[in-house]
Order: C-alpha cells, then structure tokens, then sequence
C-alpha cells in the first residue's frame, strides 16, 4: 500500500517505521517549523529510532494526494485542526485510520466522528487501537493491537495488510466502544500514576476492576457494547499504561504528586475532561474520572480525593450493580 502518516511524534514515528519495515511505501509528513521533523529531515532518526532511506519525508500536505490509505496520529484536540488544513486538497476514495487516543472536549465527538463529519462520503474511517509502547516494539517486543471500522471491507483490509510477527491485529467488534474504552484507560492511567505518588501501588487493583465497569456503563449508555472494555482498548490496556514506565499519562499522575514538571503529551488530562461532560449528558456516574478531573481542573487534594474514592463500598457497588442487572 501506498501510506502516508500524519504526525512526526513518538506514535507517529514508529507507525511508520513500522508500515516500512512490512513492505509498504511510505510517507512522513510533519510541518517544516516543527523540531521532530526537522531532526527527521537533518539525521533521519529521533532519540527512539531510525529511518531507512525507502521512508520519504515531506513537509507539503500535497504528499496526501498519491496515497491510498492517511494515518493521522496527532494530539487528539488537534484532529479538527488537521481536517480543516486537508479540506482544501478535496481528498475522496482514501482511507484513514486513527491511531491516537481521545474525545473531542466540546463535542463530546469521538475522533471518528470528528474525521467522517469532514470527509468526502467515498473515504472510509477505521481506528488502530491497544496496547504497546514505541521503545518496546522498536526493540522488538511483539503485542495485539485492535483495528475497527464500521466498513467491514476495510477493517478486514487493513487487518489483513498490516498484521506480520511483531503486532498482530484483532477485527474490533464495536467502534463505540473501542474508542470510548481507548480514550478512557488514558485517564485510569493519571489515577494509576496518582497512586504511585502516593506510594499506593496495592490500590491499582481496586483502580482497575472498578474503573473497567465504570467505563462499561458509559459505553453502554453510548450504545456500545459493555463487553468492549473488557478488551484490548481497555482492560487489554492496563499493563502498557497504569504500570509500565514508558507510560506518559501514569508518569504525568506520579509526577503531578510529586511535584515534578512533566512536559510531553498525556492524552488522560483532556480526556478527562470530555469524559466528565459525557457522564453528565448520559447520566452515568463515572466516580473515577470524576475524581482525576476534581484533581486536574478544579485543584482538588489529591490525598483526600484519593481517600474519598476508596471509601466507597466496593463491595455495596457490586452487589447493587449484580442485582440490578437481574
């Protein structure tokens, strides 16, 4: 396939160091004033990795116009931006695939409805979803990851072309659900980090049992399927962002408790955000993350609001949830 990726940062790097390395041509774009790129452009390479020279680099939006299938990895906030920059090159018959995590905060859009509200009817939507980290798959460490479309045709596609030894694609079920999930375990992630600041490691398993069905019913209010976070967009999740170190939205919880400057993207803190205003447009309690937005927006004690979620009953809120499934 002829691919070109959008986005020079840390995912949007590997991603296409990785389409090259399974036999694809391959375009990078980034902005010229942008210092990623402008690295990529003087040594080909970044602190993580190193392109070969069959990875052609450009600065022109133009290089979006010859390829079949556009990777968008941007900040999620950013998406509109991008669409409103690609509107002008009236692209039809391509197919984009989302591979970042988030909601549209004053939308409450999930990111493939901010990309299909401004596409041509012809181009086809999918999101690459999951677990894993650029430092472990550059070094080889394989994992599963999740392609979904509401296009069967090209789900099977993408799954089928970009699938090898190293990153092995399960067909997602649930779009809703999928990018809810995935957006979601960001901000389980900044509880996560906010733990081990507190040096309350043993509380990430309450943290991950309870923030999976707190998820769930969001997503089922949202008309997805619950199931969903038990997945790889999830739950699946976990181990790559509530404990892994190359976790930036773990790191930016620990670091916000310890008082430490944290300045790389952790999606957690916006998603936060947008997930708190879907809770309250769909009615559905969401006790975690509205504990890390009292945290990040409205300067909540972190001890206190720590101690108050693990008051509650976990054992009450199980047993009222069984029974009122019955």
């Amino acid at each position: 396939m002829k691919v070109t990726v959008f986005g020079c940062g840390r995912w949007g790097s590997l991603i296409t160091w990785y389409l090259d390395k399974i036999g694809h041509q391959v375009s990078l774009y980034g902005r010229a004033s942008s210092p990623h790129m402008q690295r990529f452009l003087a040594e080909r390479k970044n602190d993580l990795l190193e392109f070969p020279e069959s990875v052609r680099l450009c600065t022109d939006l133009e290089c979006a116009q010859g390829a079949e299938v556009i990777v968008i990895s941007v900040p999620s906030q950013a998406l509109q931006g991008l669409m409103d920059q690609l509107k002008p090159l009236n692209l039809k018959n391509k197919t984009f695939v989302l591979c970042m995590k988030g909601i549209e905060i004053e939308t409450g859009r999930r990111l493939s409805e901010v990309a299909r509200d401004n596409l041509d009817p012809s181009c086809a939507v999918a999101v690459w979803l999951g677990p894993g980290h650029v430092q472990e798959f550059y070094a080889g460490i394989p994992n599963c990851m999740v392609i979904d479309s509401d296009d069967e045709a090209v789900k099977h596609r993408l799954v089928n072309a970009f699938s090898s030894q190293l990153i092995r694609f399960y067909y997602g079920e649930d779009l809703i659900g999928n990018e809810i999930g995935a957006a979601a375990k960001n901000v389980i992630g900044i509880a996560a980090g906010v733990l081990d600041g507190l040096k309350l490691t043993t509380l990430k398993g309450a943290l991950m049992s309870r923030g999976t069905r707190e998820i769930a019913r969001l997503i089922e209010a949202m008309g997805g399927n619950p199931f969903s976070a038990y997945g790889l967009c999830h739950l699946g999740d976990y181990e790559a962002t509530v404990f892994s170190r190359f976790s930036h939205n773990r790191r930016f919880g620990e670091m916000l408790v310890t008082g430490e400057k944290f300045d790389k993207l952790a999606e957690g803190y916006y998603t936060a955000d947008a997930l708190v205003r879907l809770g309250a447009r769909y009615q559905v309690e969401l006790p975690i993350c509205e504990a890390v937005y009292a945290v990040l927006y409205r300067g909540a004690d972190v001890r206190q609001t720590i101690d108050g979620l693990f008051s509650r009953s976990l054992k009450n809120e199980l047993w009222k949830e069984t029974h009122e499934n019955l």
